[in-house]
């Protein structure tokens, strides 16, 4: 056994932990079904779906149905928590609606991109590894329940509050993300598609005012997601409002910003372009180029 996958077998239980800690505070007020809280049932689904589509894939030794099946789980995970709720509101079938709308257009858009490409260079060497590649769908899992940790806490509650400022506030806020994130990657893709931009960095469009401007829409929706399920938290659910701040930690600390930015300083770095792009423009929040 590796180092890697000796970490590995050590990371799985700890993020089942954190999981189910995530499941018993967003269970306080939550309806239940058949005795156990609809919000813990929800987050050991996300989990179930993951390791199902993971055996296939790992015998396969495929990686192109993770970004899908993660926008599946999204969908199926906030379809169920309304589906089993008693009562749904409007808020509810917002938070449905607005989910539903995000994870199709996501995980099409990447489902199509990697098939394209043919493979998704980050599990080149971890879909050879049982446990590594296991680890990778278990984290996905941790990924979708802390994403819709806010509104699966807002869904299954047992208090209700008709919709209001704030959840008007939350869907402008949640429509002002998706169509930044929507619009960049929309103008990556066609940057890309085009043969005479091969080997070169993107500084047209929202890439001009920012280097991520995809990760900075995935943010701020998630932050109207958050918005829109506020006023029907209560006691321990209002640490559902980690959501935002995990998409934030996780896009410029740790998977996000950070990859991607020495990706390109090892592809650009040096040439003159791109030291002047880079030195000019935000890293993530969109903002007009220094010295324009």
């Amino acid at each position: 056994m590796t180092k890697e996958e000796r970490s590995a077998l050590i990371s799985i239980p700890i993020i089942l932990v954190v999981g189910a800690g995530i499941a018993l505070a967003g269970s306080q007020s939550s309806v239940a079904v058949s005795g156990i809280p609809l919000f813990a049932l929800c987050v050991a689904l996300a989990f179930v779906i993951q390791w199902i589509v993971f055996i296939p894939s790992f015998i396969a030794k495929t990686e192109k149905y993770f970004d899908l099946t993660g926008g599946i789980t999204y969908i199926t995970v906030v379809a169920v928590a309304v589906a089993l709720s008693p009562r749904v509101d409007g808020r509810a079938l917002l938070l449905l609606a607005l989910v539903c709308i995000w994870a199709v257009r996501l995980s099409g858009f990447l489902f199509m991109r990697i098939r394209k490409a043919g493979e998704d260079r980050r599990f080149r060497d971890l879909k050879t590894s049982l446990l590594r590649f296991l680890l990778t769908w278990t984290l996905q899992g941790l990924w979708v329940t802390f994403s819709l940790a806010a509104a699966l806490a807002a869904i299954t509650s047992e208090v209700r509050v008709g919709l209001g400022f704030f959840a008007l506030a939350g869907f402008l806020v949640w429509l002002l993300g998706f169509g930044i994130e929507a619009i960049s990657d929309g103008q990556k893709s066609k940057f890309k598609a085009n043969p005479e931009n091969e080997g070169k960095f993107i500084s047209s469009g929202l890439w001009s005012w920012s280097r991520h401007p995809n990760y900075f829409g995935e943010i701020v929706l998630w932050i109207g997601v958050a918005i829109i399920a506020l006023p029907v938290l209560q006691g321990w659910q209002w640490l559902m409002l980690i959501s935002p701040v995990f998409i934030t930690l996780l896009l410029t600390r740790i998977s996000g910003v950070p990859m991607l930015e020495e990706r390109a300083d090892k592809k650009w770095g040096g040439q003159e372009d791109y030291e002047t792009y880079k030195g000019a423009t935000s890293v993530l929040i969109p903002w007009p180029p220094k010295g324009k």
